[in-house]
């Protein structure tokens, strides 16, 4: 079971690494709450009809949904604002620092110490990510402070994804904290945000697509799978979100490819491989 919930996590960041092309090309259209709210209200309605909500929800586990929800929000909401002002680049590499922020949270409020191996791979990780997605040249924009932020919001997120297991079935709880997201997004662009209805036009192809694939599909088979997998293991698979974002821009936005890229492909590789090897053995349970 852990190699299969492994390997779909894998498939979930070829998802969300399409998807992030996607979002790229709608980060231009001054909506960020409206897209946001959509796209995540999209993915609440595609789970109804195989979501059991009844007796679902109760006291103890709706914090969790609150938590992953708003978790989502902030997240998301600080990463499309930020790739309005900064490169894909720089987007993608701060982004993948919540692989280096988990593990520090689960070690400050769960005093769940880190292994040496998985610290090793945290460190391939992060530089091949570096290398990745800056080329090997980092300048820092405007948006890179919310991105930043933002990072930590994914960690929480994963953390919390985490944390639940056991206390909720995953399609209740995708769809519950879908509907925070989507909810918390959309007030908040009535309240903030004017788009045009060209503008609207324009994102419609990203709501329809990262609301079907990223969301429906892809966070809730994240949270499937991390039943299976901790949720430092996972952070690092779902580091290779940067590799397909890359291949993907690279294949359909025709952005370049340079040789220094592909050893930070390399080096996530290899992180992603160090956390299925125990004292020299797979794991697979």
């Amino acid at each position: 079971m852990r190699l299969k919930a492994d390997f779909t996590l894998l498939f979930v960041t070829i998802l969300w690494g399409s998807a992030f092309a996607v979002l790229r090309l709608a980060a231009g259209h001054g909506s960020i709450f409206f897209l946001n709210g959509l796209r995540f209200l999209l993915g609440a309605i595609l789970l109804l009809p195989f979501a059991k909500l009844r007796g679902a929800f109760h006291r103890n586990n709706l914090v969790y949904v609150g938590l992953a929800g708003s978790a989502l929000f902030i997240g998301s909401g600080l990463q499309q604002a930020g790739l309005a002002t900064t490169t894909a680049g720089n987007g993608g590499f701060i982004t993948s620092l919540y692989v280096v922020i988990v593990p520090l949270l689960l070690w400050l409020a769960w005093k769940e110490r880190p292994s040496p191996l998985t610290g090793a791979a945290v460190l391939m990780a992060i530089t091949g990510g570096y290398l990745l997605s800056t080329g090997g040249s980092f300048k820092i924009r405007p948006g890179d402070f919310l991105i930043l932020i933002g990072s930590v919001f994914w960690a929480v997120h994963v953390v919390v994804v985490n944390k639940v297991q056991g206390k909720m079935d995953a399609l209740p709880f995708a769809l519950g904290q879908f509907a925070v997201c989507g909810l918390l997004s959309l007030g908040t662009g009535i309240l903030f945000e004017r788009p045009s209805q060209a503008d609207m036009l324009a994102i419609l192809p990203a709501i329809l697509y990262t609301g079907v694939l990223s969301i429906a599909v892809g966070f809730t088979l994240q949270v499937i799978a991390q039943k299976h997998t901790p949720a430092n293991d996972a952070a690092l698979i779902m580091s290779m979100e940067s590799v397909f974002a890359v291949l993907f821009g690279w294949v359909f936005l025709h952005e370049t490819l340079l040789p220094v890229q592909s050893v930070g492909c390399i080096l996530i590789l290899g992180a992603v491989g160090l956390v299925q090897v125990k004292n020299g053995k797979m794991k697979t349970s």
